[in-house]
């Protein structure tokens, strides 16, 4: 059995801004070499600082705009052939809808304008929560219901690859969780979700690969179990601190932190760490889990640091 082409693969993709564009010298480097891959079935989080490059990726993953080097291909296929991206839904800075036609008939005009005669107008209003407000003109909808829109138009055409930039965007914590369950609901369908998003916690909680961006590069690509290390680690606390390394680190990897001590030591070992820092005459305050958040590695990442 021949295994699919990934959903979207970017191949050492770069843009330059000015005379650099083009392969010339010069120029302002927005992105640079940025290679990854999203499969079907999984959400697959885009996360960098503002200025990151994660929008211009974004644009040249989907072809509204050139790239200055490498290739994004969707399904296996260079963007520039339109056959992937007949397979893609997206929703980019929000969407664009006419502010005097009501959410229903924006989407009945982008149906039309793709020549989908079949779209479920009605099918990704309630998908999205919007069945109760379809009527309404869109220049009163709340930046929520805006922002679910605009969703709904990338599922307009019941696509196998989603891209979602910030789709959280203006959301009250209810409207989050229902975004939460449908976009792991696309996957579960199996649908490829490529999302950014601010919201670390969120994605943490929703996706199951992450791609970290800082300055326009790649700074680390894992699956989110992987980066967090769950179970990895022991965070301590104890005094004196110097005595407790010492009484530990010929056994464990330790590490001073802000509160206390990491000893890379997983939880089953928590009990021999105990006693060994009572005989070591320490006296032992706290011993449980160091669970680091994805906000926390990021911030390391992007700030220059190890994480």
């Amino acid at each position: 059995m021949i295994e699919e082409a990934p959903a979207l693969e970017l191949r050492g993709i770069g843009k330059t801004y000015g005379r650099g564009d083009g392969g010339g010298g010069g120029g302002k480097r927005a992105v640079d070499d940025v290679s990854l891959s999203v499969r079907r079935g999984e959400v697959y989080g885009f996360l960098g600082p503002n200025g990151a490059g994660k929008s211009t990726t974004i644009r040249m993953a989907l072809g509204l705009i050139r790239a200055s080097q490498g290739e994004a291909l969707l399904f296996g296929r260079p963007v520039a052939d339109r056959t992937g991206l007949a397979r893609t839904g997206s929703l980019v800075d929000g969407g664009t809808f006419y502010p005097f036609l009501s959410g229903r008939d924006n989407l009945h005009v982008l149906a039309r304008t793709q020549s989908n005669r079949t779209a479920d107008i009605d099918g990704v209003l309630a998908r999205v929560d919007l069945a109760a407000d379809a009527g309404r003109k869109f220049k009163g909808y709340s930046t929520g219901m805006k922002q679910r829109l605009g969703v709904a138009a990338a599922l307009l055409n019941e696509p196998d690859l989603v891209i979602l930039d910030e789709p959280a965007n203006g959301l009250d914590a209810a409207g989050i969780q229902d975004m939460r369950g449908l976009i792991r609901g696309l996957a579960a369908e199996g649908k490829a979700v490529f999302l950014s998003s601010h919201l670390l916690h969120e994605v943490e909680q929703i996706c199951d690969r992450v791609a970290i961006v800082s300055k326009g590069r790649l700074v680390r690509e894992s699956t989110v179990s992987a980066l967090l290390g769950r179970g990895e680690a022991l965070r301590i606390e104890a005094e004196p601190r110097d005595a407790a390394i010492a009484a530990l680190q010929g056994r464990w990897p330790v590490e001073a932190v802000a509160d206390g001590l990491r000893v890379a030591a997983s939880r089953a070992e928590a009990p021999e760490i105990a006693r060994l820092l009572t005989a070591a005459g320490v006296d032992l305050f706290t011993i449980g889990p160091d669970d680091r958040s994805l906000e926390d590695i990021f911030l390391s990442m992007t700030s220059g640091t190890d994480a």
